[in-house]
Order: C-alpha cells, then sequence, then structure tokens
C-alpha cells in the first residue's frame, strides 16, 4: 500500500459505559458496563492500520497515566509515536454513556493532546503520496490551532489533507473553516455536521455545496448512519452509496472506522465510491461490536464484501 498516514489530531482515552437510558439532570443510573481504553483520534489510527496502511502517530501526548496507555494501544496497533510525551500534563479523557439503543453521549476533559506546537509538526517530513488527519478538535481557537493552520499551508502540494470536522463544526470560526477547506482533500463529516456548515439537512445538497469548498480535486463524504453514506466529487452529482444491514450494539467509534478505512482504501488505489463501499462495510462491522475502536481487520471486511456479492446475509 503506497502512502502512510501521519495522524495529528488527538488521541485520547474513553471511559465507555452501558446504561439502559441517560439520566434525568440530578438523577443518577447504574452502568451494566464499564471499560477504559484509547480512544478518540486512536479509533481513526486502528482502523486505517488494520485497513493495512502505514500510519504513524504525529499528535501530542502526556506523560501520566492517561498518556501511557494510550501509547500501549498505539504499540498495540503497530503505530509508531512521532514526538515525546509533554512532560508536565497527562492526555485528556471522555466519558461515553452508550444508551440501549446504542446511542451514545460524551462528557470530555483535554489536556496535553491539545498543545502540539509548529516545532513539533516542522519535524514531520510527508511526502508524495502520504496522507495528514486532523479533526475539528484540533482547529478550536488557540495558538494549537494557529501552528496547526500555519503547517498546514506548508503542506508540500502532494501530501493529500483528510478532515473530520467533528462536532465541534459549529464552535469553528468561519475563517479558519475556509483557510483549512481550501487545502482539503478528503473531507469526511457526519450529515448532522454537514448539516451545520451548510444549512442543508439533504446529504446530498450538502455534500455538492461542500465539495466546492475543499481544493480542486478533493472529495467529500458526507457520512449517514445506517443508511450509508454520500460522496461527491468535483464537477459530479453526489452519489448515495448503501449501507449494511446490521443490528447495531454500540455506534461509538463508527464515523471514525469510516474515516480510516475510507482513507486506506484511497490510498491503495480505490475510487473514491469504490472506497465508500468499503469504508461502509467496516463500518457496519464495527457497530455490531461493544466498544469505540472496533474497526474489522481488512480480511474480515473482505468476507462482507463478499457475501453481499454473493447474497450471504450482510451480517449479525
Amino acid at each position: 500500500m503506497a502512502g502512510r498516514l501521519l495522524h495529528v489530531g488527538p488521541v485520547i482515552i474513553d471511559v465507555v459505559m452501558a446504561v439502559d437510558a441517560l439520566p434525568r439532570s440530578g438523577e443518577g443510573v447504574f452502568a451494566s458496563s464499564a471499560h477504559t481504553l484509547a480512544g478518540g483520534g486512536f479509533n481513526v489510527i486502528a482502523a486505517a492500520a488494520r485497513a493495512g496502511m502505514e500510519v504513524v502517530y504525529a499528535g501530542a501526548h502526556g506523560s501520566g497515566p492517561n498518556g501511557d496507555l494510550a501509547r500501549a494501544a498505539l504499540c498495540s496497533e503497530g503505530v509508531p509515536v512521532a514526538h515525546a510525551p509533554a512532560p508536565d500534563a497527562d492526555t485528556g479523557f471522555c466519558v461515553a454513556l452508550v444508551e440501549g439503543d446504542a446511542e451514545r453521549t460524551f462528557v470530555t476533559r483535554l489536556g496535553a493532546e491539545m498543545d502540539l506546537s509548529l516545532a513539533e509538526l516542522r519535524t514531520l517530513r510527508p511526502g508524495p503520496g502520504d496522507f495528514v488527519y486532523t479533526v475539528g478538535y484540533s482547529l478550536l481557537p488557540g495558538p494549537p490551532a494557529e501552528d496547526l493552520l500555519t503547517w498546514i499551508g506548508d503542506l508540500p502540494e502532494e501530501v493529500r489533507l483528510v478532515l473530520d470536522p467533528a462536532p465541534v463544526v459549529g464552535d469553528l470560526p468561519e475563517q479558519v473553516l475556509d483557510r483549512v477547506l481550501a487545502r482539503v482533500d478528503l473531507l469526511s463529516l457526519s450529515a448532522g455536521e454537514a448539516a451545520t456548515m451548510t444549512g442543508r439537512t439533504d446529504p446530498g445538497e450538502a455534500a455538492a455545496l461542500l465539495v466546492r469548498r475543499v481544493r480542486p480535486g478533493g472529495v467529500v463524504v458526507v457520512r449517514d448512519s445506517s443508511k450509508g453514506c454520500v460522496v461527491a466529487e468535483p464537477g459530479g452529482v453526489p452519489r448515495r452509496v448503501p449501507g449494511f444491514p446490521v443490528r447495531a450494539v454500540d455506534t461509538n467509534g463508527a464515523g471514525d472506522a469510516h474515516v480510516g478505512v475510507f482513507t486506506a482504501a484511497v490510498a491503495d488505489g480505490l475510487a473514491p465510491l469504490e472506497a465508500a463501499r468499503r469504508a461502509n462495510a467496516a463500518c457496519a462491522l464495527a457497530v455490531t461490536r461493544q466498544g469505540p475502536a472496533t474497526c474489522p481487520t481488512a480480511k474480515e471486511t473482505d468476507a462482507l464484501l463478499a457475501g453481499s456479492e454473493s447474497g450471504t446475509a450482510a451480517g449479525p
């Protein structure tokens, strides 16, 4: 597979708890299960690595127990770390409450992962065929976002930039979005995020508007939950790529799985529509498993795609 993925977004720790339903304000509930594991950007990293892409974690991380857990998880996926840990801060964490219908709610405390400096970024050497991934959380107002935007603006032309604007897209200044989108080669976002950015609730209409804002030749993928996704390419009509019917048990990290597998498929030479179908298949398998970093291996995704083509049941 040609090209590396340099992930400059934040890896944090997820504390995932399963509940029947969220409590009312001032009340409480018991969780039926709880797990503490690497999450955030780790989900994208794991998805791309399991899909066969070479990945480097080039984001910031802390020196406390959360940072140790994040680095151990990256090591388990065969992913090297580009920078030394911050000496005086730990990696942040997110409490994810997963309800009985697989919907999830997040409460996040940010940490050292948000303090990636321009000096650290300039030690990276992305080359032709490489991809750089970043996320909306890294673009929230502040000096680290300015450093990241400066570095992105200096990326070589042959390096492709991947952006997931994340649920915080509504908090990003318009000038920041304009600045980063002008350099983006692959924009992947949820239907809700696309609606926030465009005012259009129809994913196809939103995708058609967004593809005009990315770099010439760029691609937009609007992820639409169990319905699959919509892909917009330059000069064409947005196309829907259907999802795969499965019984979801946990949608936490589903969008991350989609982004990671789509990027790996494009890096491997697949056309955007083919890459989207592969990402849909991986995402369908991921939501049948408990936990945030549940993206399947390339072999598992191949099996689902082959079963679908032969008429075998798509999944559990």
